[in-house]
């Protein structure tokens, strides 16, 4: 069988890793990696000497034999980039966010149809085996109905001055929302704070309002002095928790649930339940390795990848709503 080319375009804070793991793959031949920094080219090429590597973006879409363009480069060179090896008639991964707005998103999603390519954005959560756990959970009806669910991404850094806080983190949460309650929200509200850059937020606090009623709300910051990646799930039956610090323990189930009096007496009151914790073995393997395969599985078999450009415009319109919402004091934005 023979093996499908790709090339790597930008190898710096996160490429370097899409490069690690494409190289890794069997069924891969990187063909090249393109960056426009001459230190982190002469860094790939210490580490790779096999793999030509290159600052010219062109160079890499005239070679005829290569299928896909991998992209981790910054979020505003997204659109152009894409539309160029879509038209070039490549496949193409792109990093989150997909782009920085709707319009260009949905443009990206037309032409991938048009040229009939793969287009695939890298929402890595949804490919971590915690989060399909938790998936599962929903779709099973182990939690019950569920109420809502709350966010924590914060650290102290990386602190970004071409994005804030939202763009940065949030498309993260925003993919495994969606993923996990099978919607879109009716509208988004956010709030911030520029504390150490002007008009870009350090802090954001967002909420998700969805239309039977479940709401999601997301604390996102680089400037905090606790570094926590959380998920917490709360159901009328059970509750979970994602929590993809911890290294061995990433899913904890919760027995607890507060349940309505069931007929009218007087004095009655809610009804709480407090059962075991129960930490289920996860079979785990690295997201972004997942992620990368199942990326060159869907060029092989054209399957629709689980993180398709649907899925990243859907995120790139909460992102779009909830940055409309920090400009408006934090307004309700509506999405419909």
């Amino acid at each position: 069988m023979n093996r499908v080319q790709i090339a790597c375009v930008g190898a710096g804070y996160w490429g370097k890793n899409l490069v690690r793991v494409f190289h890794e793959l069997p069924d891969v031949h990187l063909r090249q990696v393109c960056d426009a920094s001459p230190e982190i080219r002469s860094a790939i090429q210490s580490q790779y000497p096999e793999v030509p590597i290159t600052a010219n973006y062109d160079e890499v879409l005239c070679d005829d034999v290569l299928d896909a363009v991998v992209l981790a480069v910054p979020a505003a060179q997204h659109y152009e980039l894409a539309c160029r090896a879509l038209e070039r008639g490549k496949h193409v991964y792109i990093e989150k966010p997909m782009t920085l707005d709707a319009t260009t998103s949905a443009h990206l999603v037309e032409l991938a149809a048009e040229r009939d390519r793969v287009l695939m954005v890298g929402h890595l959560l949804k490919y971590h085996p915690a989060v399909h756990m938790l998936h599962d959970l929903v779709r099973e009806g182990a939690l019950g109905d569920l109420y809502y669910l709350y966010s924590q991404r914060v650290n102290l850094g990386i602190v970004r001055s071409d994005e804030n806080a939202l763009w940065s983190l949030a498309p993260h949460d925003i993919s495994v929302i969606l993923y996990l309650l099978g919607q879109e929200p009716d509208a988004v509200s956010a709030r911030g704070e520029c504390y150490l850059q002007p008009d870009i937020e350090d802090v954001v606090f967002a909420n998700l309002h969805f239309a039977d009623g479940k709401m999601a709300q997301m604390q996102l910051s680089w400037l905090d002095p606790h570094r926590i990646r959380r998920l917490t799930v709360v159901g009328s039956r059970k509750m979970a928790v994602f929590d993809d610090v911890e290294s061995t323990e990433k899913v904890r189930i919760y027995d607890k649930s507060a349940e309505r009096p069931q007929y009218d007496s007087y004095g009655d009151s809610i009804a709480l339940r407090f059962g075991d914790v129960v930490i289920p073995r996860l079979q785990m393997a690295e997201p972004l390795k997942l992620e990368c395969q199942h990326f060159v599985e869907c060029l092989r078999t054209g399957q629709t990848p689980r993180s398709d450009g649907h899925d990243g415009l859907r995120v790139v319109r909460v992102l779009e709503a909830a940055q409309a919402s920090l400009r408006q004091a934090g307004a309700p934005v509506p999405l419909r």
